[in-house]
């Protein structure tokens, strides 16, 4: 049973990444270990490969339309990058097995990699909810892009870094940073984050090979059905306004990371 429930939350993840750009990923992590019961740090590292690819595919399907900026994608992704497999490859791994003992608290590894999980959730729930409510049509015009660069390569790192540790794509903060600081329109910052999502979680996934024991297989499967779930969230949001979910979206996973930090820290 808890393996068709695994299966239906990848489903979820593809729908919602189709549907409204991003914020399924969060879900992969917390379906990976609540619901299939596997270890967290090996969970982040599937997320990995599981996002990079629904995101590769989501990429592909603006790039037809010509809604990517490339020159954006590569100085967002770049240090970005560098950022997640350092974090992956050697800060991760360097992290110790109990982190600290207060008490009859111990905060190992699996629960810390868990709690900034779910403090990273709250971050994204906030954000979407707030996007929502301030959804307004891109202004007429508002295509050429401008570059802040020092900017782009500070939120590329931050973004790399925390992508690094909890698998996350970080469509949340990606999205924003290109609007805010490149002023590109909602569609082609959607484009684009896909792009630079998908490269830098599958870079990500390579620093853990060798580290992280990877059944394939299963991996493989799972990460199909997201990407089915990509094609029907596409399909719906031709008739749904993406904002409106979006909101719906936001406060689910704010009740989301409530019940992980209340899990983790009390049970």
């Amino acid at each position: 049973m808890n393996e068709i429930w695994g299966y239906a939350s990848a489903v979820v993840i593809g729908f919602t990444l189709g549907l409204i750009g991003g914020g399924g990923s969060i879900l992969t992590v917390p379906a990976l270990v609540y619901v299939l019961g596997i270890n967290p740090v090996l969970s982040t590292a599937y997320s990995l490969f599981i996002v990079g690819t629904s995101a590769l595919v989501g990429a592909l399907s603006y790039m037809k339309k010509g809604l990517l900026s490339y020159k954006t994608a590569i100085i967002f992704a770049v240090p970005s990058f560098l950022a997640v497999y350092a974090t992956r490859k050697f800060i991760v791994p360097a992290i110790p097995g109990v982190i600290f003992t207060m008490g009859n608290f111990t905060l190992s590894k699996d629960i810390g990699v868990m709690i900034f999980f779910a403090l990273i959730m709250l971050g994204a729930s906030v954000s979407m909810i707030r996007s929502a409510s301030r959804h307004t049509e891109n202004e007429p015009g508002q295509t050429e892009p401008v570059f802040n660069f020092p900017l782009i390569m500070v939120e590329g790192v931050v973004v790399g870094v925390l992508t690094g540790f909890v698998g996350a794509g970080g469509g949340f903060l990606i999205i924003p940073a290109l609007v805010l600081l490149v002023k590109l329109p909602m569609k082609l910052a959607i484009g684009t984050s896909l792009l630079i999502i998908a490269a830098k979680s599958l870079i990500g996934f390579i620093g853990d090979i060798g580290n992280q024991p990877i059944d394939w297989a299963f991996l493989s499967t799972f990460t199909g059905v997201a990407v089915a779930g990509i094609f029907l969230g596409a399909f719906v949001g031709k008739f749904v306004p993406s904002h409106k979910l979006r909101s719906g979206f936001g406060w689910f996973v704010l009740a989301m990371s409530v019940y992980v930090l209340v899990r983790e820290l009390i049970f």
